[in-house]
């Protein structure tokens, strides 16, 4: 596979980035509208910055991230659910992996861990968060096998359907 990973200008390639969000995520057009504007307002944010997986240049996978800040929209839904098990000073400090997505058709190919472990290691943070859907997945799989550990379990997002897990990980992340 003619696989290239590198700094992603996100905020132009904001429709194609979502284009596979959509794909991995099952979102419908409302919910890409409304992540659209998140996405755009947090590539301003300081330090927000995204690599991007293409194969015969077209974009297949991405991450974008920053370092956490806890006045952020996440921060402030999590920091309760962490506080309760003594665990919210993973807020500060810390590089939140805000989105990770690859197509579906290229999943399970490695993509996913050399977007996150790319990222991370532009990270001068000492530890890196993130919230994945609650229950066994691949991706959970991959955040374990890097050195994540569950925070916190069953954190509920306003209009998200399913609870979430925080992670975090000291950095660099774990290797193979």
């Amino acid at each position: 596979m003619d696989l290239v990973i590198g700094l992603l200008d996100l905020s132009s390639h904001v429709d194609e980035a979502l284009a596979v969000q959509a794909l991995a995520f099952g979102l419908g057009p409302d919910e890409v509208a409304v992540r659209r504007q998140i996405v755009l307002r947090h590539m301003n944010y300081p330090g927000a910055r995204s690599f991007g997986a293409t194969t015969h240049g077209r974009l297949v996978g991405f991450v974008y991230g920053m370092p956490n800040d806890r006045t952020h929209w996440w921060s402030t839904v999590v920091e309760p659910y962490l506080r309760a098990r003594h665990c919210d000073d993973w807020l500060d400090n810390s590089f939140v992996i805000t989105e990770l997505h690859v197509h579906p058709h290229h999943q399970n190919r490695g993509i996913g861990r050399a977007l996150i472990t790319t990222i991370t290691e532009t990270a001068t943070e000492p530890r890196s968060i993130l919230s994945a859907i609650d229950q066994d997945s691949p991706a959970r799989g991959l955040y374990h096998s890097l050195g994540y550990q569950d925070l916190a379990r069953q954190v509920l997002f306003p209009s998200a359907p399913k609870p979430y897990a925080v992670m975090g990980a000291p950095l660099p992340l774990r290797r193979r």
